[in-house]
């Protein structure tokens, strides 16, 4: 996916009721350093095995952790890739899309416990349900945060580029509200049946890395 360059404005870009407007270059960079730490310590949640006399069924037994490894890598991978292009076309950033955005690296930075719980229900074969709800939510809570910033940001489009018009502010907006939908969705079904909802948590993933028609500037 081809996204165009943002535009910059300097350091200062205007104002809005909250406060003086800034170029998000500084905020894009912060938020990839937290994406980058939350995604590089999910591995860390992978126990090594003690037992090296039968390491091949030691490691078979850690599939849990495999599980919640690519679940939650994968889906942090969107996360980022959501993150660029949503910022691709918001040129200026005010306080409250900084207090947001805060939010949002706040439930990022959580990720990697949300998975190790995962993991460590299955592997006890205790509380799926209950893990299956907490990481479900803690993605469900991450399109929110995206919804929220984007209509915030689009309001007036007072925050917008001239890089993207009404058909891909639309096509934008579709794609983080069926996030929300589609990952409740998944955290509801979890709670009955725990596999079910995991499997529709990872249909997800397949459906959010192909390309939504709008949401390149001037497609």
């Amino acid at each position: 996916m081809t996204e165009p360059a943002r535009e910059s404005n300097g350091s200062e870009g205007g104002a809005t009721s909250f406060g003086t407007t800034r170029d998000t270059a500084r905020l894009t960079v912060f938020s990839d350093g937290v994406i980058a730490i939350a995604i590089t310590l999910l591995v860390l949640e992978i126990p090594p095995p003690h037992d090296t006399r039968r390491l091949w069924h030691e490691l078979a037994n850690l599939w849990p952790s495999y599980m919640a490894y690519i679940l939650t890598f994968m889906l942090i991978g969107q996360v980022w890739v959501n993150h660029h292009v949503m910022f691709d076309h918001i040129r200026s950033a005010d306080r409250m899309v900084l207090f947001l955005n805060t939010l949002l690296l706040m439930d990022v930075a959580f990720l990697p416990f949300a998975a190790s719980v995962l993991a460590e229900a299955f592997r006890d074969g205790q509380g799926e349900r209950a893990a299956v709800i907490l990481h479900g939510a803690s993605f469900c809570l991450l399109a929110v945060l995206f919804t929220l910033i984007w209509r915030y940001a689009c309001r007036n489009r007072r925050l917008l580029a001239p890089t993207i018009g009404p058909a891909g502010v639309k096509a934008i907006s579709r794609r983080f509200q069926l996030a929300v939908v589609w990952l409740a969705a998944g955290a509801a079904l979890g709670a009955a049946l725990p596999l079910l909802g995991m499997g529709v948590i990872a249909a997800f993933i397949a459906y959010y890395w192909l390309p939504v028609s709008g949401e390149v500037a001037n497609e």
